[in-house]
């Protein structure tokens, strides 16, 4: 199986995320700027919880080359994504200190403590399949919303948001954590019960980021 067959397994539920209402009137400059900024300092707090995942799959990992695959990850959230995030966010008028000061929403705190326990009580593989849909939707949805003809860019505050996320280092960093993913599930059968464990890990992540979208709205 490869993370594709992931996808598949939950086209619905995928097709909910990466379509979701914030996204698309996001893509037409229409999201309302109180939902982006609860969106935003949000994410700040999950990313801080997304990097001490990847970090425990430095701890999961069952030999050296796995240690090195996850170890690219963490350097690259504290030293590159958040870094991003922190100056995307001045931008806005946002400060590191405000982030840190903001409390955690329910649906946050649900989506990463599911992720982290994911990792604790499985394998290095179950914490990947629930890593997969943040990094693999926003690559989904970056490109799509680069790509269409009914975003708009002049004049949309979100510009910025789509061309980060629909540009080529991310995208090539996705497809290079994806390939490195593909290859862990390669010798797994998505029909057997591992693999409909994997299919659950990584449905419920993705009915996560459903979730994390309408707090955004919801947060307004």
């Amino acid at each position: 199986m490869n993370h594709q067959d992931l996808i598949q397994a939950c086209q619905s539920e995928w097709n909910e995320y990466t379509e979701h209402r914030f996204v698309k009137t996001l893509a037409v400059g229409e999201l309302a700027h109180s939902s982006f900024l609860h969106y935003l300092k949000q994410d700040f707090l999950f990313l801080k919880q997304y990097a001490r995942a990847y970090a425990l799959a430095i701890y999961k990992a069952r030999t050296l080359a796995e240690m090195r695959m996850a170890l690219p990850n963490v350097q690259a959230l504290l030293d590159s994504e958040i870094a991003h995030h922190l100056t995307y966010c001045a931008e806005w008028a946002i400060s590191e200190s405000e982030m840190e000061a903001e409390p955690e929403a329910f649906g946050t705190v649900a989506y990463t403590r599911f992720v982290l326990d994911t990792g604790m009580s499985g394998d290095v593989i179950d914490l990947y399949a629930a890593l997969a849909p943040c990094s693999k939707g926003y690559a989904v949805i970056g490109a799509q919303l680069l790509a269409s003809g009914s975003t708009i860019f002049e004049g949309n505050p979100y510009a910025n948001w789509i061309k980060m996320y629909g540009g080529e280092e991310f995208q090539s960093a996705v497809q290079k954590s994806m390939t490195q993913l593909d290859e862990l599930l390669a010798d797994i059968d998505i029909n057997s019960q591992r693999g409909q464990r994997l299919c659950h890990i990584f449905k419920t992540a993705t009915r996560m980021e459903v979730a994390f979208w309408q707090q955004g709205l919801d947060g307004a």
